[in-house]
């Protein structure tokens, strides 16, 4: 079951979508039309890496409607962060 959670525990801003699949698995979820560029990707990373300062072995998965260049999807494959489309 996937719940939202308060993303404000993890110190990420406010408006940041956070869901949570299970004790270690964790959604962030990104719902806009411009397509998502190498400077985006480096904003998902840190945020990737504040959730994984609160809870270790954490798993992140990106939720986007929006279109991800190749280099930001080989560069968030690479930090271990799977995308997935709406």
């Amino acid at each position: 079951m996937i719940e939202q959670i308060d993303p404000k525990l993890y110190g990420l801003p406010s408006r940041t979508i956070l869901m949570k699949r299970d004790s270690k698995e964790f959604v962030l979820v990104i719902n806009r039309k411009s397509r998502i560029i190498m400077k985006d990707a480096l904003t998902i990373v840190k945020k990737v890496e504040k959730i994984k300062e609160k809870t270790q072995d954490a798993s992140v998965v990106l939720k986007t409607n929006a279109s991800v260049c190749s280099k930001s999807t080989k560069f968030l494959k690479e930090k271990g962060i799977d995308v997935v489309s709406i």
